[in-house]
């Protein structure tokens, strides 16, 4: 009896060790093996997938706009492609940096590259909405974003914008970490301010992004102006006539810096950035 208890026992302590000499390497295989997948999970989502996704809405929505001004101040490069530079203006002067900034804007001598944005606020708007109304409202943010851009000189080191005839209806707004892209192109319920998605720096997204801003910079027909802090009002004006076709006086500019005010004051209060 004596014996076959010690061998029982013996077996007990057999069994328990060739379980973990068997067991424990497929554990920390096992354990391995999950590391390496979350880490190929994550390398996927950042290349596919965004990092945010900001909703659509008739308001400035503060997270958006906060995470966003972050980005601005960590960048040294800014591109900008949307309709007109108002809001990229509006940014630059509530920030206290020093950037680069590309920029690539509608054509105000051209309707084509007016149709896209004046459809998109006819949907939001409704039936009662004024299609030439629009449309003359539009050539004038273009325009009013064109003396933000002149009024921001200061911020940046160099200035450069691209006008072309059919920019792309999505705006891009892209930093050195970082892409967001607001869909003005969404078939959804239209609101004022669209869908935005952000992108990081390294995924696909965003070299695509940074490849088809470089095409568009350099689309045939397309018109440059070039802004510097030494660039007079002069200077600038003559630039202004030669890419808008339009001829300003000063109290036209004064006119013009004027509305760019009183909209750099409405978003930023309303997108709760201080004043």
């Amino acid at each position: 009896m004596i014996t076959a208890i010690v061998s029982f026992g013996q077996t007990l302590i057999t069994a328990k060790a060739t379980q973990r000499a068997l067991v424990t390497p497929l554990i920390e295989e096992n354990r391995r093996a999950l590391r390496e997948l979350s880490a190929e999970y994550r390398a996927l989502n950042r290349e596919f997938f965004p990092t945010d996704v900001f909703e659509a809405s008739d308001n400035p929505d503060p997270a958006f706009n906060h995470l966003m001004m972050q980005d601005l101040k960590n960048t040294r490069q800014y591109f900008f492609r949307g309709f007109s530079g108002r809001h990229a203006a509006a940014r630059l002067l509530l920030a206290r940096s020093e950037w680069e900034l590309r920029a690539v804007v509608a054509d105000p001598r051209e309707r084509t590259a007016i149709t896209g944005r004046a459809r998109y606020l006819i949907r939001h708007q409704g039936m009662d909405a004024d299609y030439d109304t629009i449309q003359d409202r539009l050539h004038d943010e273009i325009n009013i974003g064109l003396i933000g851009l002149f009024l921001a000189r200061s911020r940046c080191s160099r200035i450069d914008v691209t006008v072309i005839a059919d920019p792309p209806l999505d705006r891009l707004e892209m930093f050195d970490e970082s892409v967001w892209i607001t869909l003005y192109s969404d078939i959804g319920a239209p609101m004022l301010y669209p869908r935005t998605l952000r992108f990081t720096e390294g995924s696909f997204i965003y070299n695509m992004e940074r490849a088809e801003f470089d095409r568009l910079r350099n689309t045939r027909g397309a018109r440059h102006l070039v802004i510097t802090p030494n660039t007079t009002r002069g200077e600038f004006l003559a630039q202004f006539e030669k890419v808008t076709g339009t001829k300003l006086t000063e109290d036209g500019f004064r006119d013009l810096e004027g509305q760019f005010h009183a909209f750099r004051l409405e978003f930023s209060l309303a997108a709760d950035l201080g004043s």
